[in-house]
């Protein structure tokens, strides 16, 4: 079994992609108008309108629902990606910080209020 993607259900799938082309710098592969890709090669983050899992019925996933993923991105610089990205973050979780284990870390909220994580691992000491 491998591992293929994490979606994300979301009411408004063109400001959603469009945030997410900012954060990743990468255009979304959009195979249909309610449904986009980002590919990477350690895993895939798909975005879907709610049309996706309308036959799923009263078990559809609800678009919003923000309180237990957190979208992790594994970046060379978090600080320069924060950098980057501040201008268009509406939500600051959690400036750039070292965090105990040595990962450093920035946090924030995406559009739909899904919490996103872009972080660095530490890096050996030299000897």
């Amino acid at each position: 079994m491998d591992f293929a993607s994490i979606r994300i259900i979301t009411d408004d799938i063109e400001r959603l992609v469009q945030f997410y082309e900012l954060v990743t710098a990468t255009p979304a592969t959009r195979p249909a108008p309610v449904f986009a890709e980002f590919r990477t090669a350690a895993g895939t983050l798909a975005i879907g309108s709610t049309a996706t899992v309308a036959m799923l019925g009263e078990h559809a996933p609800q678009p919003g629902r923000k309180d237990s993923v957190i979208i992790e991105f594994l970046v060379a610089d978090v600080d320069a990606e924060f950098a980057r990205l501040q201008a268009a973050l509406d939500v600051i979780v959690l400036a750039p910080t070292t965090m105990p284990w040595g990962n450093r870390s920035a946090m924030f909220r995406d559009p739909d209020g899904n919490l996103v994580n872009l972080f660095t691992r530490p890096t050996p000491e030299p000897r």
